[in-house]
């Protein structure tokens, strides 16, 4: 008998993949409810990373597991109510990814645990942990401390960019305030000025990306959002279009035309986000597990891009690049 491990949208159609073979067969399948803000399309990208990381390579005891995704489809309200469904419908365990999903889920229940794909918040600053080291309730899994890694976005943009002095910053107000705060206290400390505008949704890029543009502003800032996260093709697209050299923490954003990127791969966040996944499905509390941190930070630089901005990257910044793309 072969192992399955299924991904279902609430109310959809079973999707399955096969698994290694197994000597013997675990009494149940366990169910995680995928609880995501954006697009299916990016969403299921992130289940595919899931899928990887709940296999343990170490030995043989892959899991039965069956994925239910819960897709809010850039609609914020739908957080609430698909949360509620998962709650309801008997998950063993929840992944959230992003701020707004990670509260939908803390609202929905206090009792199945919640692995957390949040880089815009500070979990102890929102209650849902009492510490870093021990969560105490139903809440564990990724954040990314926000204040200095903000500060090293926007000091990176003034290496690409020698004697910038202004700077657009696309924000998306449904991540919390941390990470603007963050970079407009850097932008002081750098003698930048700021324009910043607020980006809701996949539909508003566009028009943001003219705005930052047509103010005067000589390169973008795009901080971390599933809205752009989802969309980082487009966003490559719009900056490019807008002659705005750009910088988002997403590392494959350079390879699809972003100037600059810095920060955590995506796919190896929601592989690691399955790992504590799994040691929750396996009988550890979501109270005992420490919350993780991105385990590793890239920064990519594409110089084709570069060059069709009329840039020259300087090779202080080159040097420092773990990936160049020409």
């Amino acid at each position: 008998m072969r192992r399955r491990q299924f991904i279902t949208g609430l109310g959809g159609t079973a999707i399955t993949w096969p698994l290694p073979a197994l000597a013997q067969r675990r009494a149940r399948i366990s169910r995680i409810g995928f609880l995501h803000p954006g697009l299916v399309e990016a969403a299921n990208l992130r289940i595919a990373a899931v899928r990887e990381g709940l296999r343990d390579q170490s030995n043989r005891d892959d899991l039965d597991v069956e994925i239910v995704r819960a897709v809010a489809e850039e609609t914020p309200t739908r957080l609430a109510v698909l949360a509620q469904e998962l709650a309801t419908n008997g998950v063993d365990v929840i992944i959230a990814a992003s701020p707004s999903a990670v509260r939908a889920a803390k609202d929905a229940t206090g009792n199945i645990p919640i692995v957390a794909v949040d880089l815009e918040s500070d979990p102890v600053a929102s209650g849902w942990i009492a510490s870093l080291a021990h969560p105490g309730g139903n809440v564990t899994g990724l954040f990314l401390d926000f204040p200095d890694f903000s500060a090293k976005c926007l000091q990176l943009l003034t290496e690409a960019i020698p004697g910038v002095s202004g700077v657009g910053v696309l924000w998306d107000p449904s991540t919390g305030p941390r990470q603007l705060r963050a970079v407009e206290k850097a932008a002081t400390g750098l003698s930048i000025s700021l324009q910043v505008v607020e980006v809701h949704a996949v539909a508003h890029l566009a028009d943001a990306m003219a705005s930052v543009s047509h103010n005067a502003a000589r390169a973008v800032l795009l901080l971390s959002s599933p809205v752009f996260g989802g969309s980082q093709q487009l966003v490559a697209d719009l900056a490019l279009k807008n002659q705005l050299p750009s910088l988002m923490l997403f590392t494959e954003f350079a390879k699809v035309g972003g100037l600059l990127a810095y920060g955590p791969n995506l796919q190896d966040l929601f592989r690691q986000a399955a790992a504590v996944t799994r040691k929750l499905l396996l009988g550890a509390r979501a109270a005992d597990l420490p919350v993780e941190r991105p385990a590793r930070f890239q920064l990519a630089i594409n110089l084709r891009t570069a060059k069709a901005l009329g840039l020259t990257i300087p090779h202080t910044l080159l040097a420092r690049a773990d990936e160049i793309i020409e």
